[in-house]
């Protein structure tokens, strides 16, 4: 496999998505700092994930008719200026529109970094090397949140902004590398007709409503929980630098396992499913439970874990279609990928002000039950 290719793609999913959930440990802090509430400041994902979902789609289709390339690395330089700009904000509406660019950045070129790892591995492989690009997110978590809760009380949450923009420009560096040489395959006038009715099939429509479903119990987590831990149990933005870091070892481990299960087993839709019964009954325990803080980072981690699980799995299946419209389907994936963050930091800040962080529970599970449904729906 292409693993030079695989740590720069990896690296840069770690700088989106390290763009946004190094937010999570200062949310009371940044509301603080901007004269608004808890809430609106969650909300920002949500405004993130907007823009993220509309250039995502643009890009994808743009990666197929145009290459790729001028996405791989331009998407993270502007992120990189995006996050400077953000450090640099004085309000909170200045901040809005700052990591609402920040989201238009990262998804000119999440999509397509998928999209270039699958071009240059087999079917076969792609579960295991979508699983390793997508072990950025993990380590986003893993890495990104604790040592930025930790750095945060030193330089506070502008400063971590600043330090996430170095690292997107890094990975810019390193897309650029390992690109020089373009993927083997060819790019004929089929190519120039793809288009995103072409890409819209039935299948690809039920695989993109399971990622929302996915996607909406992954982000309540990224988003949340931190604060959940802080609430719950008393602990400084610095205090869940370790407990998070646990979590996210769950997450990188059940992203190598999904991988693994990705290529090895028949039906990938069949992993998918299982993952989430998992996912739904972990949800309820994990928020209605609490009954200490080494028993709530345990269930954490097997939550995260079947999360996990289930998205190579998903991505492989998503990867499987014609070269000339991978990069238009895996935008897509992206997008709708965005509406499952914007029902994660939307409703999931409704659900916490109306009913408190147990809410969470039937929310992240009847989203993953959802996902079940589609999943074992039809062949």
């Amino acid at each position: 496999m292409p693993w030079a290719l695989l740590a720069a793609a990896c690296l840069g999913m770690f700088a989106a998505s390290s763009s946004g959930t190094t937010r999570a440990p200062f949310l009371i802090d940044m509301a603080r700092d901007l004269g608004s509430s808890v809430p609106l400041v969650a909300n920002l994902m949500a405004m993130t994930s907007i823009s993220w979902g509309i250039t995502s789609l643009i890009a994808g289709a743009g990666s197929d008719r145009w290459g790729r390339r001028p996405f791989l690395i331009g998407g993270p330089i502007g992120l990189a200026l995006c996050l400077v700009a953000v450090a640099a904000s004085p309000d909170y509406w200045s901040v809005a529109l700052a990591v609402t660019l920040a989201g238009a950045c990262a998804g000119g070129f999440t999509g397509v970094i998928m999209t270039e790892a699958s071009a240059r591995t087999v079917d076969r492989q792609r579960g295991r090397a979508l699983g390793w690009v997508m072990a950025g997110q993990s380590l986003s978590l893993l890495v990104g949140v604790p040592l930025a809760a930790w750095a945060g009380a030193h330089i506070g949450w502008r400063g971590v902004s600043l330090s996430v923009a170095g690292i997107a420009l890094l990975a810019a560096s390193g897309l650029f590398a390992t690109t020089l040489r373009p993927a083997g395959e060819a790019r004929a006038a089929s190519a120039r007709r793809a288009s995103l009715r072409g890409a819209m099939t039935g299948p690809v429509l039920r695989l993109l409503a399971m990622g929302v479903a996915e996607r909406v119990c992954y982000g309540v987590a990224v988003v949340y929980f931190a604060t959940f831990l802080q609430v719950t149990y008393n602990l400084s933005p610095a205090g869940v630098a370790i407990p998070l870091a646990v979590i996210a070892l769950g997450n990188i481990l059940g992203t190598v396992v999904g991988g693994q299960l990705a290529d090895r087993l028949p039906n990938r839709l069949h992993v998918f499913a299982v993952a989430m019964m998992g996912s739904a009954a972990l949800a309820l325990l994990l928020y209605g439970w609490v009954p200490g803080l080494v028993t709530t980072v345990a269930l954490g981690v097997a939550y995260i874990f079947v999360n996990a699980v289930a998205r190579p799995s998903l991505m492989a299946a998503l990867a499987n279609v014609p070269d000339e419209v991978r990069g238009t389907v895996l935008g897509l994936n992206v997008t709708s990928a965005s509406f499952g963050w914007l029902g994660a930091t939307a409703v999931g800040g409704w659900v916490m002000a109306g009913f408190g962080f147990g809410g969470f529970g039937p929310l992240a599970a009847g989203a993953a039950l959802t996902g079940v449904v589609l999943a074992l729906a039809r062949r």
